[in-house]
């Protein structure tokens, strides 16, 4: 990691209320001292995420990302340490001196912008073909598609040429290496053709991020080739699943929403047309990333996808996934016309604005696609499709929202208020709650698997600490960093002694910042993160207490004894000292204030 001083990223850090700063991507909700929210690194239905002010972090209990607000820039925005630095030093109005960075982390931060340097002169070379000789084809498919010049400039726009290592030859000759550019995605190697370009007569899309760096690419191709279109592929600098096409302009836009769309040509019409707030997803259904993406700009986002069964499967996907992120949605009705493209071409942007305030509920396009399974002209189908209804009725948990929406169901099929009131009590009764039911959690909880009970025990202790740092006198007497037998673990109790001794205040994300690797810097975010058992009677806290100390006094004896050279004299003595420990550990009572 940089190597500024710790005293300078202590100061950033205290300077950034992680609280603040977290709560401009993801919605939070105070919970006595631990704020929770829907989790921005993996998608889930209950929230999992969790930020602790008086720790200075954050952790998810579901997917285990977690760590400072350095950390949550770094993973949320894709930054290097040396980004993030920056970022929140400007937030927190600290002058940054001239930086000082480790090897490994400068080497880092220098492919990453070897890497944007590679993909900005890619879209340079692209563009500059475009307007060649050979580039006549993919710029006439531009023109044909109604795209002005000042537009195809604005985007970006290029051609790849019909030579399979065209752009390969241009960017050696501009001195990047091989192995640069195959981490870039541009470029594919095989031991019989050598170097060749990912895209080859294809015209181009640069893809940019929310800050206008050229990330990626989209290519269409000229011609009937397969694939029709093909994206870049994930690379350091590039994760579809987190980045917006169009985002670098809409995210500045004045209208108070966004318009979501599925392709790059939506996207630019759209543009072309005025409306300056339009985006689309890169070749991939809508994600929570993306969702938390939206939020940062808007909380209102109407969907604009195709008109199409698989358009009209991709709205109903993404409804859920907005929701969950807080996102009201509404649906653009695109018919007769297939996209936004064809449908600005036809009729233009005054009738497209038209659409817009027509734009339908969420809920009741969902409850209007649930209708068309059903024949309302049979008595049986039709309450049948009544009886589904009342179901997504009970999606709402607060009863006037609910009314409200009954209210509107009522009236659009004609069933009477109170009758379709009363089928979702009935309903409701009958599911067990008006609250949805809980459904399985996710693959990314099941499939984890269950923590070492020793671990867990090691984890626990250090969250006691954290939490009450007047345990500290005592445990410290019977416990010593020594006694972790993970060795991540083991350094990160010496660190937090050392804390505690110097001073007397803890702080553990100085702590994560110790460690550069995202799967240590995670675990460490789990040691300080720990459930502390639920238990609610004093005496019953203390007995705990006691019991996970004396684990691990045990573990560890037994540990060192299986580990201990039969001529180490020193290491005897020492486990006769803990043995000693032990028999007084097991005789006192720790108290939890």
């Amino acid at each position: 990691m940089p190597f500024y001083s710790e005293d300078l990223i202590e100061k950033v850090r205290s300077g950034n209320d992680i609280v603040d700063v977290i709560s401009g991507y993801v919605k939070l909700q105070k919970k006595g001292s631990v704020y929770f929210g829907l989790c921005p690194f993996h998608n889930e239905k209950t929230a999992s995420f969790s930020v602790t002010p008086a720790k200075h972090m954050y952790y998810c209990f579901g997917c285990g990302a977690g760590g400072d607000v350095f950390h949550f820039l770094m993973e949320y925005e894709n930054f290097s340490f040396s980004e993030a630095m920056q970022t929140l030093a400007e937030r927190a109005g600290v002058e940054i001196p001239i930086e000082e960075t480790s090897f490994q982390k400068k080497s880092e931060d220098d492919r990453r912008k070897k890497l944007l340097e590679v993909n900005k002169e890619a879209g340079k070379y692209y563009y500059m073909l475009l307007r060649s000789a050979h580039g006549k084809a993919a710029f006439d498919y531009f023109k044909n598609r109604g795209l002005s010049e000042e537009t195809m400039r604005r985007f970006g726009l290029g051609y790849s040429d019909k030579f399979s290592d065209d752009l390969y030859r241009y960017l050696r000759k501009k001195g990047y290496e091989d192995e640069l550019l195959k981490d870039s995605g541009l470029i594919t190697y095989s031991e019989r053709r050598g170097g060749c370009d990912k895209f080859w007569n294809r015209a181009m899309f640069p893809i940019m991020d929310a800050r206008g760096k050229v990330i990626g690419f989209g290519g269409r191709v000229m011609g009937d080739g397969e694939p029709k279109y093909l994206n870049s592929p994930e690379t350091k600098i590039f994760d579809k699943s987190r980045n917006l096409y169009g985002m670098n302009f809409a995210r500045t836009t004045k209208r108070p929403y966004l318009l979501l769309c599925e392709g790059y040509m939506d996207v630019i019409a759209l543009h072309q047309a005025g409306f300056d707030n339009a985006v689309a997803s890169l070749g991939t259904s809508l994600t929570g990333g993306h969702a938390s993406l939206l939020k940062r700009y808007t909380k209102e986002v109407y969907i604009t996808y195709d008109s199409d069964g698989a358009g009209v499967r991709a709205a109903l996907r993404a409804i859920p996934i907005l929701k969950e992120a807080g996102i009201t949605a509404k649906i653009i009705d695109m018919k007769p016309s297939k996209d936004p493209d064809e449908f600005i071409k036809a009729f233009g942007a005054d009738a497209y604005q038209n659409r817009i305030d027509e734009a339908e509920n969420s809920f009741l396009f969902e409850i209007r696609m649930l209708q068309q399974q059903y024949d309302l002209n049979d008595p049986e189908s039709k309450t049948a499709f009544f009886h589904e209804t009342a179901k997504k009725l009970l999606e709402f948990p607060e009863e006037l929202e609910r009314d409200n929406y009954i209210e509107a169901v009522a009236t659009k099929y004609q069933i009477g208020f109170e009758k379709m009131r009363k089928l979702v009590l009935t309903t409701g009764s009958r599911e067990g709650a008006f609250f949805p039911r809980q459904k399985l959690k996710s693959g990314l909880h099941e499939n984890k698997r269950k923590e070492d009970g020793m671990k867990q025990s090691q984890k626990l202790i250090l969250t006691w600490l954290i939490e009450n740092t007047e345990l500290f006198p005592v445990i410290q007497k019977y416990i010593s960093p020594e006694d972790f037998t993970e060795e991540i673990y083991r350094v990160a109790a010496k660190a937090l002694y050392e804390q505690f001794e110097a001073g007397g205040q803890v702080n553990p994300a100085r702590i994560a910042d110790m460690f550069e690797e995202k799967e240590d810097q995670r675990e460490i975010a789990s040691l300080f993160n720990a459930k502390i058992p639920e238990i609610t009677t004093k005496a019953d806290k203390d007995k705990a207490l006691k019991e996970t100390v004396v684990r691990i006094k045990q573990n560890s004896i037994h540990y060192h004894s299986n580990n201990l050279d039969p001529t180490d004299l020193a290491g005897l003595q020492k486990l006769v000292e803990d043995k000693r420990k032990l028999e007084q550990l097991e005789k006192l009572h720790i108290f939890i204030e």
